[in-house]
């Protein structure tokens, strides 16, 4: 960059800082997700790259977008404008709006797509308008298909000729071309049955997000089908308005009835076929992973436990038959990409080694990955290997190709967070890295290297984590300091800020990861994130070990480590320590002021989980069993037997419309506190879900928490 460039450059940022606020800016960015690329789909001839990109840091509807060769060079083109197409005025679905819930979706416009085998043609549904558009031809127009209502998850078929889409509950398919009408494939009979949709389990809890997916041929779609009729209500309603009547929600609490999930064979021609097997044993539709050059399925299923799991192949006409049957004690530690078969028919797995404490991938129950490579993942296979995900250390993951005799060869694998996009011909590589904010995508298509260029806005602060391994659980965790402290100048009061649960780890090295962090250490904190037991990228054992009670070590961890994190920053003082967190995070912060208040004195906790048996079956019986069978584990967790033990500042946030921690275990929690006459706060967010995207609520909630820490620590 030139001078006058980095002149102009520090005089913009500098502006910029005194125009807007960090918490304004987190909020208007959705904390620096728009603008990034994602949604990678490669062409299998390196031809081009097709992704959805916003226009700019604070643009919330996604357009769609091709890196495509043209000579030696890569070149960007909007394929459709998210500007030109759709209406934002129009109200979605309530599936679509769940659905979006479920994956965290905070943003608008495209937000998914899908393609043809041979990525020439992509279909996507833009504010419930079903849409295809040429991918090849420049000057190609978005083409609208009529449809019986708004669509949702439209599925392309690999030859491009049919697209598959749910609406109203019901599968439909329609000629990618626009000149047939839309038929019906198969229809919901009833208002708790839907055709083509995850389930609230597995959307949430197991990481599948689709309902939908076609066989390799283009005859037909495997799709889910379920019923709640079984599921509890609960009523979610918005207390600000009453005259506006609650909205039902079946939500599945723990030892309470599921969804009854199943699966069918939906042939473009012919009856549809279900796919048989032991629902009783096993209730959870856990997987499915189709085949790229076969006419079926892998699919697994999972007792209720999650401790057993039935793996089969699904033919093109229904039949199944079984693979393998696994068990691992106390629960099977779900991946992406498996279980499949490679090219040879040999089954893929990532299993828990307890020999090796270590999550490998294995072939027919034969090791392939070293032990203590903790494997992430699958990204593709290829002729020559397995491209995978994998983690050395808790605090990076890298990228890696296994070749078929066994050589492990790292793809990205400096410090950071890698994962990536891969065939044949090409691979998109993501990267969040400990000395730069931001999110750097690199291309390598057919052998010509690029990029493509992320449009997220930088936060306006500068994260400066230090990074420790502490106690001799070698305990990974982040401190930050307020912007040019001294050592030894003055003593800093601490903020922990931790997830600290199971799914979930905050100490990556990644500093864009602590931007909000950073902003609340230079209000005048030490902030201090730590990963305890039940977090990943350590093992089986740490991750196993919060069963039966997600409570006494998760807690543990965070105290040993404050204590050994003070001998390496004596300027922390542990005589003024705070702890605040957002669902189980949340959780945790409420614990450790009702259980260690010689520890922490005060605590922020935004919708935590009060009484785990509120919470969802899935999620809560994998760690802590039923509450038929475990009773002692739910009373050990609980945070509504623990209020009479409060005595500390306690400020508890809660959307009043969250459809995952529901509202009423902050009510509940707060009716507790307030029988056992002990003082606290409650701040009710009114149309606010799990994901509190709106921009106000969002921005001045961190203001709020700062204003609540200063007062009861400073």
């Amino acid at each position: 960059m030139t001078t006058d460039g980095t002149k102009d450059a520090t005089r913009e940022a500098t502006t910029l800082e005194e125009q807007i606020s960090y918490p304004r800016q987190e909020a208007l960015t959705r904390r620096f997700r728009l603008g990034q690329p994602r949604a990678f789909a490669i062409a299998p001839d390196g031809s081009r790259i097709a992704f959805v990109r916003s226009a700019d840091g604070r643009d919330p509807r996604g357009s769609l977008w091709v890196l495509e060769r043209v000579g030696d060079e890569l070149v960007e083109r909007c394929v459709v404008d998210a500007l030109d197409v759709g209406d934002d005025a129009r109200e979605l679905p309530a599936e679509e709006r769940a659905r979006r819930e479920r994956m965290r979706e905070t943003t608008s416009g495209i937000t998914s797509y899908s393609t043809d085998r041979e990525v020439t043609r992509a279909a996507f549904s833009i504010d419930g308008v079903l849409m295809t558009v040429d991918l090849t031809d420049p000057a190609a127009t978005p083409v609208s298909l009529d449809t019986p209502g708004s669509a949702i998850d439209p599925r392309l078929s690999p030859d491009g000729s049919v697209i598959a889409f749910v609406c109203d509950r019901s599968v439909h398919v329609a000629p990618a071309d626009g000149t047939g009408a839309a038929r019906l494939l198969a229809e919901a009979s009833s208002e708790t049955e839907a055709w083509g949709l995850a389930d609230f389990v597995a959307a949430e809890e197991l990481e599948r997000s689709r309902g939908l997916w076609w066989l390799a041929d283009s005859s037909a779609v495997l799709a889910e089908r379920y019923d709640e009729a079984e599921v509890e209500i609960h009523w979610i309603g918005d207390p600000a308005d009453p005259t506006r009547e609650p909205t039902p929600h079946r939500y599945p609490r723990a030892g309470t009835a599921n969804p009854h999930a199943s699966l069918f064979v939906l042939p473009l021609h012919g009856e549809a076929v279900e796919v048989a097997w032991d629902h009783e044993a096993f209730p959870y539709l856990a997987t499915v992973v189709t085949s790229a050059d076969g006419p079926g399925a892998v699919v697994s299923f999972l007792s209720r436990a999650q401790s057993n799991q039935l793996i089969v192949d699904v033919a093109a006409d229904g039949s199944v038959r079984e693979r393998a049957t696994r068990t691992t004690s106390p629960w099977i530690t779900m991946q992406p990409g498996v279980p499949h078969v490679d090219r040879e028919g040999r089954l893929l797995e990532i299993v828990a080694d307890p020999e090796t404490d270590t999550f490998r991938l294995v072939r027919d129950l034969e090791p392939l990955t070293p032990a203590g490579l903790q494997v992430t993942g699958i990204v593709t296979q290829l002729a020559d290997g397995i491209v995978l995900t994998a983690q050395e250390n808790p605090l990076d993951q890298g990228v890696y190709h296994l070749s078929e005799d066994g050589t492990l060869t790292a793809l990205a694998a400096d410090p950071g967070i890698h994962s990536a996009v891969a065939n044949s011909r090409g691979r998109v590589t993501i990267s969040h890295r400990p000395d730069a904010l931001g999110t750097s995508i690199e291309v390598d298509l057919d052998g010509l290297m690029g990029s493509i260029a992320s449009r997220a806005e930088h936060p306006i602060v500068h994260p400066q984590p230090q990074w420790h391994r502490v106690t001799d659980r070698q305990l990974a965790c982040a401190v930050l300091l307020p912007t040019g402290h001294v050592a030894g100048s003055r003593q800093l009061p601490v903020v922990m800020a931790p997830y600290g649960g199971p799914h979930h780890a905050r100490v990556v090295h990644a500093a864009g990861a602590y931007a909000s962090d950073q902003w609340l250490a230079d209000q005048g904190f030490a902030v201090i994130v730590v990963d305890g037991a039940g977090t990943p990228g350590r093992g089986p054992s740490f991750e196993f070990a919060v069963h039966h009670d997600l409570a006494t070590q998760v807690l543990q961890d965070q105290v040993d480590a404050l204590h050994a994190l003070a001998q390496i920053h004596p300027d922390l003082d542990l005589a003024q320590v705070g702890i605040t967190g957002w669902s189980f995070g949340g959780y945790l912060a409420a614990l450790a002021v009702l259980d260690r208040p010689d520890v922490f004195h005060a605590a922020v906790a935004g919708a935590p989980v009060t009484d785990w048996r509120l919470y969802d079956t899935a999620y809560t019986e994998r760690y802590l069993g039923t509450p038929q069978e475990e009773p002692q584990a739910y009373e050990l967790t609980s945070l509504l037997r623990r209020a009479p033990q409060l005595q500390r500042p306690l400020l508890i946030v809660h959307g009043l419309a969250d459809d995952n921690v529901l509202a009423a275990h902050t009510l509940q929690f707060s009716s507790a506190l307030l029988a056992a006459g002990r003082p606290h706060s409650v701040l009710p967010l009114s149309g606010v879900t799990h994901m509190t995207p709106q921009e106000i609520v969002a921005e001045n909630l961190l203001r709020l928490e700062v204003d609540f820490l200063q007062r009861h620590l400073q």
